[in-house]
């Protein structure tokens, strides 16, 4: 064993309390770091010959990045739809690294129970029965992934083919219903073979929403003469947080021939709070269940849940053929369930936070995160200098500059805005108009945020 390794393996401990002192002082600087800041490409350094050891590289970090990572999970990162990480997911998300298992199998230690138990809590947390089973995967676009991978061989079963053995060639292509599906559903489908212009786009219903027609639904479902197909329904919509009526939606599968996939990335957990839990009624008659973790969970990245009913079409799709990796049993290996082989023990900052926190806990984070958003929702539509673009429904405020709108004085707005350091936002386009985005989902996020960015706002015009 050379050396710096030797060292460093006996100097475990102080060379963890230097990490330790390293996180906390970062922590403790979450409120007064930019959430964001502008990339500066740097000269790449040299592999070195022997290595620095530990001591000297964690010197080396903070010389070259450390002092300037930004708080992307800090109270006012508003880009996106990003949470924080609660103390206690912290917590497990360490001793994730520390245990450092592959949770790809069942049955050979305690480990598996926590991804079990954590999505036992899940499902209570969103109201789910238990005919639903739930896999850990890497974020909501692996989640989609997963979801349509069960849809595309659910549809091939209707044609009596099995896709996963025989390919997408033996059925004629799959047709997919969606109003305003994320784009990393479309990108799911450029990876399962089926193609994003295979995509239809069913129209919204009017009146400033983006949310889907159902008659329209019906009516192109009509039209596929019995055909089955593949429908993905929104339940929470990035720029305004809109819901499809997800009970409608539903009500259809007694008449046609579809998978029903659903998208509830962070509206999912409009479950936790009776103010917003109706949004969600129909929820329990889908197909296939996309949550995501690090976004209203918060617990670190990457971390996302795919929820069924199609236990049987999950293991199908994803089943690892490998000899030495042995028969599938009960219960289940996660490697028959998810697209990844190895994978870490992603569930313990979830079971952590669940645990940690209750069911209280996630109403008073998703309450009070859209709390602000109607708070800011209110500032916007008092004020000259800005513009609201949607009604606030749950924790996203769409809004725009009032004047000259176009894409450049937006964009300029947002680098003022990122560089001043108070808070960070994201561009998007609503209704073709260039609009602004400010994202409510860190546990962190109260009302002296809200003054310190409104502010920030004013002086960046």
């Amino acid at each position: 064993m050379r050396q710096n390794l030797k060292q460093d393996g006996s100097n475990l401990e102080s060379l963890l309390e230097n990490a330790l002192h390293v996180s906390t002082e970062y922590l403790d600087s979450v409120d007064t770091r930019p959430p964001a800041t502008a990339f500066s490409q740097k000269e790449m350094l040299t592999l070195p010959e022997d290595g620095l050891a530990s001591a000297r590289t964690l010197g080396l970090f903070l010389e070259r990045y450390g002092r300037d990572i930004p708080s992307s999970n800090g109270p006012r990162f508003w880009g996106l739809v990003t949470g924080g990480t609660t103390p206690a997911a912290l917590m497990g998300d360490w001793l994730t690294s520390v245990y450092d298992l592959n949770l790809s199998h069942a049955a050979n230690s305690v480990a598996p129970n926590i991804e079990m138990e954590a999505i036992h809590m899940l499902r209570q947390l969103f109201g789910l029965p238990e005919n639903f089973s739930g896999t850990f995967v890497s974020g909501a676009t692996m989640s989609n992934f997963s979801g349509l991978a069960m849809a595309r061989e659910w549809v091939g079963r209707q044609f009596g083919k099995n896709i996963s053995q025989e390919g997408l060639h033996v059925i004629p292509q799959i047709k997919v219903l969606s109003s305003e599906a994320h784009s990393s559903s479309l990108k799911a489908l450029a990876m399962l073979g089926i193609g994003r212009e295979n995509m239809k786009i069913i129209p919204k219903l009017s009146g400033n929403r983006e949310a889907m027609d159902v008659s329209a639904l019906r009516t192109a479902l009509l039209e596929l003469s019995g055909e089955p197909c593949i429908v993905i329904a929104n339940a929470g919509t990035v720029n305004t947080v809109d819901f499809d009526d997800l009970q409608s939606i539903s009500a259809l599968k007694s008449g046609f021939k579809f998978w029903l996939h659903m998208d509830a990335a962070f509206g999912g957990f409009a479950s936790c709070s009776p103010k917003y839990r109706h949004l969600l009624n129909g929820m329990q008659d889908a197909d296939s269940i996309t949550i995501d973790a690090h976004k209203w969970l918060n617990v670190p990245y990457d971390s996302a849940m795919i929820f069924t009913r199609h236990r049987d079409l999950q293991i199908s799709v994803f089943q690892n053929s490998g000899a030495y990796l042995g028969e599938i049993a009960e219960p289940v290996d996660f490697i028959h369930l998810s697209p990844e082989n190895s994978r870490r023990m992603r569930a313990l900052p979830a079971w952590f936070s669940l645990t940690a926190y209750g069911r209280a806990g996630y109403q008073d984070i998703m309450e009070r995160n859209c709390l602000m958003a109607q708070k800011l929702g209110e500032r916007i539509n008092a004020s000259g200098a800005f513009c609201l673009l949607a009604p606030v429904r749950m924790n996203v405020v769409c809004f725009t500059l009032n004047g000259d709108i176009n894409a450049e004085r937006v964009k300029t707005f947002l680098m003022r805005l990122r560089d001043d350091g108070r808070v960070f936002m994201t561009p998007t386009t609503y209704n073709g108009v260039p609009a602004i985005r400010a994202a409510f989902s860190n546990w962190r996020t109260e009302e002296k945020d809200l003054e310190i960015a409104w502010q920030a706002m004013a002086e960046c015009l």
